[in-house]
């Protein structure tokens, strides 16, 4: 997201704590694109302290956040700190942007929070009082906190719900990350469930295009409060994602199966209408393309696994 806003002429100022979740080398060797840029100013920390945003000194015209602890599974053992990261984090965030004056936010939501809706594609008018897992449930609660910062403090907010988001440079734990490793290495692939369960895989180019087009259009509208779905709508079942990985690859996967895991879903399915009506978003990457350069990027990257 730095690198596409540097690209359009921006100044962006980045802050991360360094989260241990994954390690600080493949963040910096991402971040460090970005600071070869004379626009980036980087400062690292912990966005849950009120005290440390005193390094910020430029007016800022718009926030895009995209910080959180990450992972469903993780959160169910410890939800705790996933309340200090995302809800209570997010809460200190707002109160700096209330006290800065800044007008423009663009939250990034998740998918997780339809749980296990019953009705296919998702939309943003579904009911959403039933989310899994502690995950899920933090990311709804700062949907809600950021209305009443909209309501209280006339903040325009765009709550972008973005569903199942893969791509070069994907996190560690990921699935198709995990899965591409271990069929390279002839480890066995644990699928949890029968392999009929499926996500709206959604390639990052096409999220970034997303959230860019989200902040071009909160720029230009006062009173704006949105919750909008990016994904592909186009869900793939996970046998076929595997499947499509091993094409890539050219070889044949070692599969495990498991039981379902709690605070997984069976499916997200993004419907994308009020995307596209209100400012344009068109994914146009497929599960073949996308796979494609993720496994290139992958085999390239590879030595320093």
């Amino acid at each position: 997201m730095c690198e596409k806003l540097l690209g359009m002429g921006y100044r962006v100022a980045g802050v991360d704590n360094f989260d241990l979740f994954y390690s600080r080398s493949e963040k910096e060797k991402n971040l460090s694109i970005s600071k070869l840029h004379s626009n980036f100013t980087f400062h690292e920390f912990d966005i849950s302290d009120s005290a440390a945003y005193s390094v910020l000194k430029e007016d800022y015209d718009a926030v895009i956040h995209l910080a959180a602890k990450a992972g469903v599974i993780p959160s169910l053992s410890d939800p705790s700190s996933y309340i200090q990261s995302n809800v209570l984090a997010t809460n200190v965030l707002l109160e700096w942007i209330r006290q800065r004056k800044i007008s423009k936010f663009i939250f990034a939501s998740s998918s997780s929070v339809y749980g296990n809706n019953l009705k296919t594609p998702f939309c943003e008018s579904d009911p959403v009082d039933f989310p899994i897992s502690p995950y899920a449930f933090t990311k709804r609660s700062c949907e809600v906190m950021n209305y009443t910062y909209h309501h209280l403090y006339n903040i325009d907010v765009i709550n972008l719900r973005f569903f199942t988001v893969y791509g070069e440079r994907q996190r560690p734990d990921l699935a198709i990350r995990k899965f591409t490793k271990n069929i390279l290495e002839e480890i066995p692939i644990v699928i949890y469930g029968d392999g009929q369960t499926a996500r709206d895989y959604t390639y990052c180019a096409d999220i970034i295009n997303g959230i860019t087009l989200a902040l071009e259009y909160i720029i230009t509208k006062s009173g704006t409060f949105e919750i909008v779905n990016l994904g592909n709508n186009s869900p793939i079942k996970l046998g076929h994602l595997i499947k499509t990985i091993c094409d890539k690859l050219q070889k044949d996967a070692i599969i495990h199966n498991d039981a379902m895991r709690p605070g997984d879903v069976d499916i997200t399915f993004a419907n994308i209408d009020k995307a596209q009506s209100l400012f344009g978003y068109y994914p146009s990457t497929s599960i073949e393309l996308g796979i494609e350069k993720f496994v290139n990027w992958y085999i390239s990257n590879r030595a320093g696994q």
